[in-house]
C-alpha cells in the first residue's frame, strides 16, 4: 500500500505562521498606521517577509486560504487603493500645507501598488485588487488628467501605466474574470490614457535632453499584448466599437491592434458564414417532400 505524503504539519506551527503572516500584511499595507521610529523601514521589511514567505515557506501556501489571512489581505488591498486615491484628491488642493510630503506619500503608495501586483496572483486575490482599481480608475484619471496636473508629475503618470498594465495582463491573459460589462469599461478607461501618453513622453523626451520618464519597450510590449489579448475577449459589437475608434487615430501608432483587427474580421466572416450556412439548411428543409 502506498504511503501518503502529505507532511505531517503541527497545528501550531500554522497558527504561529498565519500570525506572523497577518501582522506582516498588516504592517505592510499600513493597516496599522505609522510605526514610530522605525517608519517606512517597517512596511518596507514587512513587504519583504511576505514576499520570503510566499516563495520559501511551504506552511505559507497552506494558511493563505485561512478566512483570517484573506481578510487581513482584502482589506490592505482597499487600504492601499483608496489611500492612494485620498492623497492623489489632495494633489489639486491648492490648501495642501506640504505638497511635497503629499507627492512622497503618493509615489510610496504607487510602490505599494506595484507590490500588490506582484504578490496577489500568488495568493489568487488578483482578482480584488482589480475590482477595486477599476472601481476608482476614472476618477484616478479625473485627477491626473486635470489642467493643474498638465505639465507635472511625469513619475507617477509611468507607475500609473504600469500598474495599469499589470491589471489589464490579468484581465486580459484570464487570471482574473470579470464580466464582459467590467472589462469593456476597464478597457474604454485606460486604452486612451496609454494611446495619449506614450506619443506626449516620446516628445518630451526629444524636446529635453536627459529626460528620465518614459514607457520602456517592455512596458509598451506589454501593455499592447495585454490590450490585444483583451479586446478579443469582448463581445464583437465592443470589438467593432473599439477597432473603428483605433483605425480612426491610426496615426498616432501606437498600441498596434492589427492582430485583433485580423481576429475580429475572421471571426466575424465566419459567424456570416456559418448563420448563411443555417438558414440554407432550414430553407432546405423547409421546402423537402
Amino acid at each position: 500500500m502506498a504511503m501518503s505524503k502529505v507532511p505531517n504539519i503541527k497545528p501550531g506551527d500554522l497558527s504561529s505562521t498565519k500570525e506572523i503572516f497577518v501582522s506582516a500584511v498588516r504592517f505592510a499595507v499600513s493597516i496599522e498606521g505609522p510605526c514610530l521610529p522605525f517608519g517606512d523601514e517597517l512596511r518596507i521589511s514587512a513587504q519583504e517577509q511576505i514576499d520570503f514567505m510566499l516563495g520559501e515557506d511551504g506552511d505559507t501556501t497552506i494558511i493563505i486560504s485561512d478566512s483570517e489571512v484573506q481578510s487581513a489581505v482584502t482589506m490592505g488591498v482597499y487600504n492601499i487603493i483608496h489611500s492612494f486615491e485620498t492623497d492623489l484628491c489632495s494633489l489639486l488642493l491648492d490648501t495642501s500645507p506640504e505638497p511635497e510630503g503629499v507627492y512622497d506619500r503618493i509615489m510610496k503608495r504607487v510602490s505599494d501598488l506595484e507590490w500588490m501586483c506582484n504578490v496577489l496572483p500568488k495568493m489568487d486575490l488578483m482578482k480584488n485588487f482589480v475590482s477595486n482599481w477599476a472601481a476608482v480608475s476614472s476618477k484616478i484619471l479625473g485627477i491626473i488628467e486635470d489642467k493643474k496636473l498638465d505639465h507635472a508629475m511625469w513619475g507617477l503618470k509611468v507607475k500609473l501605466i504600469e500598474v495599469a498594465c499589470k491589471v489589464l495582463e490579468a484581465v486580459g491573459y484570464g487570471g482574473v474574470i470579470l464580466p464582459s460589462p467590467c472589462r469593456v469599461q476597464l478597457l474604454k478607461t485606460w486604452f486612451p490614457y496609454v494611446r495619449k501618453m506614450k506619443p506626449l513622453l516620446d516628445s518630451k523626451a526629444v524636446e529635453e535632453t536627459g529626460f528620465p520618464y518614459k514607457m520602456s519597450e517592455d512596458l509598451c510590449q506589454a501593455i499592447e499584448g495585454a490590450i490585444v489579448s483583451l479586446i478579443l475577449t469582448l463581445p464583437s459589437n465592443d470589438q467593432a466599437e473599439i477597432l473603428a475608434d483605433w483605425i480612426r487615430s491610426r496615426e498616432i501608432g501606437y498600441p498596434d491592434l492589427s492582430e485583433a483587427f485580423e481576429v475580429w474580421c475572421y471571426r466575424t466572416k465566419s459567424a456570416k458564414r456559418r448563420l448563411v450556412e443555417s438558414l440554407d439548411g432550414h430553407s432546405d428543409t423547409a421546402v423537402s417532400p
